[in-house]
């Protein structure tokens, strides 16, 4: 109850919740009224500091980043565009969609054309008013496949997209009771004329303005003084984004006070960096996990009974208590988790059988080591993973030999390049858009190279169905399909977790949607007084 109400107060000092609502929630968790209102008195007495620099040091940087949305890849980048970029929509930390440039977003009574009502009074950084053509041409140029755009997969079923007086028209091919959810898609910022222009200028409506951009080094935003929500959001004069891939560097830059908030703090280290004065630790439950991705269309793991092997021979529980140290959930090979609303959790769990691995190996005809690519960068102690890995293939007699990469041009050069290799990802907001983001036969970010008709058909007849049972059960058997023939193992489910200079900052509230308040840190926490 003392962290719910931690939660609520903070939600009180930064303006993101009212004082009645605050006295409702207070009053749901069994506090009396006397109480809850003493506790609301204090809670909104207090409000957020402005000024000064706020720094985060974030891993996922390289050299190669840019400030084009549409091609954000790594941790850097996503939290760099939330400080700068504004949203259609976004996800609040309850998994509901919380409106942003969209003042109102509405289905037609057959759910096959979505109007979005555009807020009026929204300044782009250059001056510019935002229009609703600005954001027509925004889901215009995600949605055009010469974008390369990482939100394109889940934008394919828009047929048209028009614009009338203050509202974007978007017609669907089937019907899709998720489109709000869609519209939050982090690579979905909000640029003038969509972009088209240039995608790198780095203007939005965001509540910093980009000054300094070194990919792979550090990126800066100073406030923007005509942001439409400074009363809840941009409190620090100054953000900074120090890209620190080395997990020690990292660390020791929080410790050192040169940064106030850092992202993927290794469990190995957690004991560690917590006994470091006023630094609190912020695990928080979500949706990410950590795979190990095998192209279904590349020899040799276009064999079945290779990629079954190489399933069997991962000690899912080992690896979440020795890389984890339990700061997460085990895996069962399939994207989807308990976090997803729609979860069926009666498919049966895939466990460690050497014996099993061992006769699947035999029968896919295949010898000699299997390269298996990694890098610091791919997640937190994914080196470690991947040599575990190794020995409880060793004991199916299958040899896997371990290729550590650079840091910097993994995302670029690796992840989703080469045919066998560790990566993360952290979750989609519902099951059909992590379906198709990362696992439908068009999806640009298929990183198992999984191309399965059936599959496509079960997730395509889930969109449509309205009925939340059949879904359900049409989601339960496209996380079976995967499971059973996709390239994907998953050990386990990872806890985000962040660290957090607590003497220094307030504001901060984990977000099960990602690391660093789902990106939203630097722009929603403030430096105290």
């Amino acid at each position: 109850m003392a962290n719910e109400l931690d939660y609520l107060a903070t939600l009180a000092r930064s303006g993101r919740l009212s004082r009645r609502d605050f006295l409702g929630r207070a009053a749901a968790l069994g506090i009396g009224a006397s109480a809850a209102g003493t506790l609301a008195t204090s809670a909104f007495a207090q409000v957020p500091v402005r000024g000064g620099v706020l720094r985060a040091g974030i891993s996922g940087g390289e050299s190669t980043n840019t400030l084009d949305p549409a091609l954000n890849l790594s941790h850097v980048m996503f939290n760099f565009c939330k400080q700068w970029g504004e949203f259609i929509v976004r996800l609040d930390r309850e998994g509901g969609v919380e409106m942003m440039i969209a003042e109102e977003m509405n289905p037609s009574s057959d759910g096959l054309t979505w109007t979005i009502k555009v807020r009026s009074g929204i300044e782009f950084h250059n001056g510019k008013t935002v229009t609703a053509e600005d954001v027509a041409a925004t889901i215009a140029r995600h949605a055009d496949a010469d974008s390369q755009s990482g939100a394109l997969g889940i934008l394919r079923g828009i047929t048209d997209i028009r614009v009338s007086g203050n509202e974007v028209i978007c017609t669907l091919d089937m019907p899709n009771a998720d489109f709000p959810y869609i519209m939050a898609d982090y690579h979905l910022v909000v640029q003038p004329n969509g972009g088209h222009d240039d995608p790198n200028a780095g203007i939005s409506a965001g509540p910093y303005r980009v000054v300094d951009n070194e990919p792979g080094v550090i990126h800066t935003g100073e406030r923007f003084e005509n942001y439409w929500q400074l009363d809840r959001r941009g409190f620090a004069d100054r953000v900074e984004i120090l890209v620190i891939n080395d997990t020690t560097s990292r660390t020791a830059a929080l410790r050192a006070g040169q940064v106030h908030i850092i992202n993927q703090v290794e469990p190995a280290i957690i004991d560690l960096v917590s006994a470091v004065p006023g630094v609190n630790i912020e695990p928080v439950d979500g949706k990410g996990f950590y795979p190990f991705n095998m192209f279904c269309n590349t020899a040799p793991f276009d064999n079945y009974e290779l990629r079954m092997a190489l399933k069997y021979a991962v000690d899912r529980k080992e690896m979440l208590d020795k890389i984890l140290r339990g700061y997460g959930s085990v895996g069962n090979d399939s994207p989807i988790n308990a976090a997803y609303p729609l979860f069926s959790d009666d498919i049966e769990q895939r466990e460690f059988d050497p014996d099993k691995a061992a006769d699947h190996y035999r029968r896919s005809g295949h010898s000699g080591p299997i390269v298996l690519r990694t890098a610091e960068v791919a997640f937190p102690g994914a080196v470690d993973a991947a040599a575990l890995y190794a020995q409880t293939c060793a004991e199916a007699g299958i040899e896997i030999q371990i290729q550590r990469e650079p840091d910097d041009g993994y995302w670029s050069d690796v992840w989703n390049v080469k045919p066998f290799s560790l990566s993360y990802w952290g979750g989609r907001p519902t099951q059909d858009q992590m379906f198709s983001t990362g696992y439908i036969s068009t999806a640009d970010w298929n990183d198992t190279r999984f191309f399965n008709e059936k599959f496509d058909q079960v997730v395509f007849a889930a969109r449509a169905e309205l009925d939340q049972d059949k879904r359900k059960s049409l989601y339960r058997d496209a996380s079976e399909i995967i499971r059973d023939e996709g390239g994907l193992i998953v050990p386990f489910f990872n806890q985000t977790i962040d660290a957090v200079n607590g003497n220094l900052v307030d504001g901060y509230l984990g977000h099960p949607q990602g690391s660093v308040m789902d990106g939203y840190a630097l722009s929603e926490c403030w430096l105290k007084a």
